[in-house]
């Protein structure tokens, strides 16, 4: 069988509201599509794993990107070479922050980012709370739920993961969720995202098993409880 590698990106400080449940859906997914699946957890100090086919991170407090910075600039030129190879990666809410050029929080603090996105993130007045819809040319509708406040903005070359139709989304302003440059994804959507977007987790997949094997042999996967998850998600207010 087939084996395909995960790393999942400081689980034990940035891992909020449910951003566990997007590594398990991935990784269940991937087993119902014939392939065994090897997870390795990366923390502070942990030694960066040789070979890795999917990278996926979620979100954290202001804390825990305190934490975690340091570690992230030190195994920043192995990320940016694993993006710019194609590798799939997640990352969500603050990872998603920090994978760009930096975070400026409202006390004037500047976290460094490692620059994967050329976005920037400053801390807002109020945080943006609550369910959101966002729609994409690739995935279609996209449901989840935002709670941040940090304000994030696109610069040249990054594409917005999906366009806001019930929401806040990036910042509130320019209608745009999230960003995505390469393979690499990054989203304020929380939930968990995948469990109610399935078709992201097969994506990222597929673009794993395409560059480890050169093709991808994918199952019929029955998402009936998926769909109905997207259908309440979808009828849900604001």
């Amino acid at each position: 069988m087939k084996q395909i590698t995960i790393l999942q990106l400081y689980p034990n400080d940035m891992n909020i509201y449910g951003d566990w449940g997007n590594v398990l859906t991935v990784k269940r997914r991937a087993e119902w599509h014939g392939y065994s699946v090897k997870l390795i957890e990366y923390n502070p100090g942990d030694t960066f794993p040789e070979s890795v086919d999917i990278v996926i991170g979620g979100g954290g407090q202001d804390s825990g990107q305190s934490v975690i910075q340091a570690d992230l600039q030190s195994i920043a030129p192995r990320l940016t070479k694993l993006a710019k190879d194609g590798t799939p990666m997640l990352v969500i809410c603050g990872l998603y922050q920090l994978f760009g050029n930096f975070f400026k929080t409202r006390d004037g603090i500047t976290i460094p980012g490692i620059g994967i996105f050329n976005i920037e993130t400053h801390g807002g007045p109020e945080r943006l709370i609550g369910n959101i819809v966002t729609e994409s040319e690739q995935f279609g509708q996209i449901v989840g739920y935002e709670n941040h406040s940090g304000l994030t903005y696109l610069g040249k070359d990054v594409q917005p993961f999906g366009v806001v139709r019930k929401g806040a989304g990036n910042n509130g302003q320019d209608n745009y969720e999230g960003a995505r440059v390469h393979n690499v994804i990054g989203s304020y959507l929380h939930g968990s995202l995948l469990p109610k977007n399935p078709a992201i987790a097969d994506w990222l997949i597929e673009q794993a098993c395409m560059r480890r094997f050169g093709a991808f042999e994918p199952s019929v996967i029955n998402d009936t409880l998926a769909d109905q998850a997207r259908k309440i998600a979808l009828e849900r207010p604001r």
